[in-house]
């Protein structure tokens, strides 16, 4: 009764024009697995649960998220539709799924209660804490608890996130720890000729890389690499503006005001053994300089709009991060990252000036380093038991 009542208090919540639906291409022949992420830091997880759906069991995966992700092969990208009971049923109406995976624990009622209706076989990974839309957050009387019994599993990310869920109204008995789920392999390419050329033209000299780096943030950037050449003669700075456009104007600023040999890599100049500053340009060899660095500052997040790269790329490559306090959309996972004391947090200039002074010790930026990777590369026991997970329910067995 309560459940009954607090839909039909959800449903009346809201009930503006949400203007047209996004265009749903032709749903692929046979078996389909519809994935859900509340945002695109969730989709990294699902986008290789689909990667691995589509390569190993050849069955369709759509994949629903609030946030545009680039396209991945084999796997249909879709907004998801309006929390309405109409859009709802439109929405299954044409995919007709053959089970469904939600993750963290975004509910969204009136999608959840027609799947349920439909016999739809409903999970939640990286479960995390149950929420219904911040957008429509409410009191509903019966509703999450209702909501959560419906799901045949709910895989926890930790102990605290499974008495959540189970307090939240979920079956004692559906809810298991599992820990997180393996993501998309954030380590970005490079021409392997033009890496083993540059590190052996680098040799043993110290390097840093500051990754997208705002005009805001040159100055610290540059007062921690002349305090950094104290220290090590030989050190290298290699610099990704984050806009190409100030490529010239830094060169010559780091040249007449400090009298720094400069090299351009647009004018093909080399990093010569005097060169004490190279200057990239482009976003197409991140992979390039995250190989050749032992330690990588993220731009924008010291006195930017928030870090302008995926911090899990230096991690899954082996460079030890260094960052500022304005994360961005990367929140969560600078927080995993230093929940694993896995990156360097620097709050001033003078902060990163001696974060680096203190990495420029091999071994401490290898530790840093080193569980940067693990945070990177963590999770395939737990995505392999959902995939057993899913071929169960789809096989009738779950």
């Amino acid at each position: 009764m309560a459940y009954s009542i607090g839909l039909t208090l959800y449903n009346l919540s809201n009930r503006r024009d949400f203007g047209s639906v996004a265009e749903r291409p032709a749903r692929p022949a046979g078996a389909l697995v519809w994935l859900h992420a509340p945002g695109a830091e969730a989709a990294r997880s699902l986008l290789e649960l689909a990667r691995r759906l589509v390569a190993e069991d050849g069955v369709g995966v759509l994949l629903t998220c609030a946030d545009p992700l680039p396209a991945r092969e084999g796997v249909i990208l879709q907004a998801p539709p309006p929390d309405t009971q109409p859009e709802a049923a439109a929405f299954l109406d044409h995919w007709r799924p053959d089970v469904a995976v939600f993750s963290e624990g975004e509910l969204r009622p009136a999608l959840l209660h027609e799947a349920a209706d439909r016999k739809i076989g409903l999970l939640m990974v990286g479960a995390r804490n149950p929420a219904f839309l911040k957008e429509r957050d409410g009191w509903y009387p019966g509703l999450m608890r209702g909501l959560l019994a419906e799901f045949r599993a709910v895989l926890a990310v930790d102990e605290g996130a499974a008495r959540a869920f189970r307090k939240a109204g979920a079956v004692p008995s559906a809810v298991q720890v599992i820990g997180k789920l393996e993501e998309e392999s954030a380590a970005l390419p490079c021409l392997e000729a033009e890496r083993d050329a540059l590190a052996r033209q680098l040799a043993t000299r110290p390097v840093w890389l500051a990754a997208a780096l705002p005009e805001a943030e040159e100055a610290a950037v540059i007062a921690a690499h002349r305090s950094a050449l104290r220290l090590a003669h030989r050190l290298l700075l290699i610099v990704v503006p984050k806009e190409a456009s100030r490529i010239e104007a830094l060169a010559q600023k780091m040249e007449k005001e400090e009298g720094w040999t400069v090299a351009r890599r647009s004018a093909e100049e080399e990093p010569e053994p005097e060169t004490e500053v190279y200057i990239a340009d482009g976003e197409g060899e991140f992979g390039l300089w995250y190989r050749l660095a032992p330690i990588t500052f993220l731009g924008g997040s010291l006195a930017g709009g928030g870090c302008l790269r995926d911090p899990l790329e230096p991690a899954a490559l082996g460079s030890a991060i260094l960052y500022g306090p304005r994360p961005g959309i990367h929140g969560s996972t600078f927080g995993r990252l230093g929940a694993a004391r896995a990156a360097r947090a620097v709050g001033s200039a003078a902060d990163l000036a001696e974060a680096l002074a203190d990495l420029l010790s091999p071994d401490r930026a290898a530790r840093l380093a080193q569980a940067a990777w693990a945070v990177a590369s963590d999770g395939a026991e737990a995505t392999e038991r959902v995939m057993d997970l899913i071929r169960r329910v789809m096989d009738g067995e779950a």
